[in-house]
């Protein structure tokens, strides 16, 4: 079988070691940069994050991102945003009462979580759909791991005219309020959790991801 060749999106943001190392354990072959050229060019194209939306986003439209990521969809090519990297493909985030515009590639804003308890950090189960191709193969009671204080909350959106493939297959978890735990949506797909983080069920949604581009 062919190695899929991935690029880790390197724009100041999120674990790109950890993402790396499970990435290559997925059995992929990971170059970290932020050259667009190589970015367009790979097999799949892995968008990570940490931190606040805001951040995440100067970082992205500083290396065109924002672009590569566009580009990339409109040729089909497949994408895997992980944590603030899946929350900065909404229209737009909110933060401290500061609003800033995401990529758009989705509808909707991801809001603070009205939780007792933030951030939402830990162990958690997750609701998939029967038809997911990420968490194919997994139980019910498997459990990821979240770090996280917002999220998407709602999805709205079944645009069959779009570019990426609806009906959108929604993945939901639960913290004080339901939120989007991951998204697949055509070639574009994203996590809330941290899959390099989440040991052997990580390693398994990696691997289902990596073999099926």
């Amino acid at each position: 079988m062919t190695v899929k060749k991935l690029v880790l999106l390197d724009y100041g943001s999120g674990n790109l070691h950890s993402a790396e190392r499970a990435l290559v354990r997925a059995g992929a072959e990971v170059t970290v940069t932020a050259d667009a050229e190589t970015a367009l060019n790979a097999d799949g194209l892995v968008v990570p994050g940490v931190g606040a939306y805001a951040a995440c986003m100067a970082g992205l439209l500083g290396v065109r991102g924002d672009r590569i990521i566009g580009k990339r969809l409109a040729g089909g090519r497949p994408i895997l945003g992980i944590c603030v990297g899946m929350q900065i493909l909404f229209e737009r985030g909110v933060e401290f009462g500061i609003e800033t515009e995401g990529c758009g590639e989705w509808p909707g804003t991801v809001e603070r979580l009205d939780a007792p308890v933030l951030p939402h950090m830990g162990w958690n189960t997750v609701k998939a759909p029967e038809d997911s191709t990420l968490f194919a193969g997994m139980d019910a009671d498997t459990r990821f791991y979240f770090v996280h204080s917002y999220a998407a909350q709602t999805w709205t959106w079944n645009d069959p005219t779009s570019s990426h493939i609806a009906p959108a297959k929604l993945t939901w978890a639960e913290h004080g309020v339901p939120f989007l735990a991951a998204v697949e949506n055509g070639p574009l797909s994203a996590t809330q959790f941290h899959p390099e983080k989440s040991g052997d069920a990580g390693a398994h949604l990696l691997r289902n991801w990596v073999q099926s581009l």
